[in-house]
């Protein structure tokens, strides 16, 4: 897995690509016509400093990377909502999960 760097790829995933939300993360995807996964990550400093942040960061780029039984193909973008501060390491991965499954691309049965 790669990740997304350029504004242009992050902006198309969030015009041309579709989202799916739970209480914590959003998940945004569109199809890269690439035979792997690109992702980003969007964390806002009204879910903490810098610390906090990075922290986020770091534990769902382990998640998506343990987690890796997703179609191949997609730019995906994750986005940090105020109420992951609160969340446990398996909640986090719980939600990662969820949103692989409601966006129809989680390859595990």
């Amino acid at each position: 897995m790669e990740s997304l760097k350029k504004n242009k790829d992050f902006s198309r995933v969030y015009s041309r690509g579709k989202s799916f939300v739970t209480y914590n993360l959003v998940l945004y995807y569109y199809p890269n016509r690439l035979d792997y996964n690109r992702i980003g990550y969007s964390i806002s400093k009204k879910i903490g400093n810098a610390v906090v942040r990075n922290k986020l960061r770091r534990r769902l780029k382990e998640i998506t990377r343990l987690n890796s039984s997703v179609k191949k193909g997609y730019d995906l973008i994750f986005i940090a909502r105020k109420p992951v501060i609160n969340l446990q390491y398996s909640g986090l991965e719980r939600d990662v999960i969820k949103l692989y499954k409601k966006a129809g691309i989680w390859d595990k049965p």
